[in-house]
């Protein structure tokens, strides 16, 4: 079908962010709008142009006989470094302090519009042109996984707390988590999930020690799968030194005197592109 330019313009774009980092043939474009080559090539170069000045993410044309073009969604730092202090500001209220000293995350980790924000900032931030899968532990941590997933273009896998035997084989293992070392649990992965060798990307809600992203990682081992990175919406500040180094948060908690005083994680923002 026959377009404009302008509708042409608003049907690619569409088109493109409905399909994050997913590589779409120019060929495809040229039989769906009936256009040359040459045409769409310039309307993408015209995209390309508004995308990146007004900095709504980034299009990327990827060459040779498998190549076509590609949107990667961004949100740049600056508006990373916005919404990070308004989640920071909302997280910081006295209200959101449970017995145990626990967090009340559910409402703003459920919403829509929050975890497409936490997404972008995911995927904006650490290199998963090598990774096979995203991993991520049931359950709170889902709902923004599988967002993260379809920014990076992955297929998602959700470790469980308990087999199912729905789910065949599995392997599973205990690890240790808790304030002070004080829980052990169990996590399990199914045999047929995964496939050995291949590279992840793990991401969870919330770490204090470390224990559940060393356990995830330990799973991990044991499918002879590497973990190239490892993400959390928020990390608290003590204990200072973690069972697991190199994860990076959105949010550092400083739990102290009765309040929760939460900030948007430098190494996060230094990440990201101005």
């Amino acid at each position: 079908m026959r377009l404009k330019k302008g509708l042409r313009l608003s049907a690619i774009s569409k088109i493109l962010s409905d399909n994050p980092n997913k590589i779409i043939s120019f060929s495809y474009f040229t039989h769906r709008f009936g256009s040359a080559k040459s045409t769409i090539s310039t309307d993408i170069n015209n995209l390309k142009s508004v995308y990146d000045d007004q900095k709504l993410g980034k299009i990327v044309t990827v060459a040779g006989a498998a190549g076509g073009v590609k949107y990667i969604p961004t949100l740049y730092k600056d508006d990373a470094k916005v919404f990070l202090q308004s989640l920071a500001e909302k997280l910081s209220s006295k209200e959101r302090i449970l017995p145990g000293g626990f967090l009340y995350l559910i409402d703003l980790i459920y919403d829509p519009y929050t975890v497409e924000k936490i997404a972008k900032i995911f995927s904006g931030s650490v290199d998963y042109s090598q990774a096979d899968y995203l991993v991520t532990i049931e359950t709170k941590g889902i709902p923004m996984a599988i967002m993260t997933a379809k920014m990076m273009n992955l297929p998602l896998l959700i470790i469980r707390k308990n087999t199912k035997i729905s789910e065949g084989p599995s392997i599973n293992i205990t690890y240790i988590t808790g304030k002070n070392n004080s829980k052990i649990q169990t996590m399990s992965l199914p045999i047929k999930s995964i496939k050995r060798g291949t590279k992840v990307i793990l991401i969870d809600d919330f770490m204090r020690g470390g224990g559940t992203i060393k356990g995830m990682c330990e799973l991990m081992e044991q499918f002879d799968v590497s973990v190239l990175s490892s993400m959390v919406i928020i990390e608290t500040k003590e204990p200072r030194i973690k069972k697991i180094s190199g994860c990076r948060s959105l949010l550092t908690l400083d739990e102290g005197d009765g309040k929760n005083i939460l900030r948007p994680s430098e190494n996060i923002l230094a990440s990201l592109e101005d």
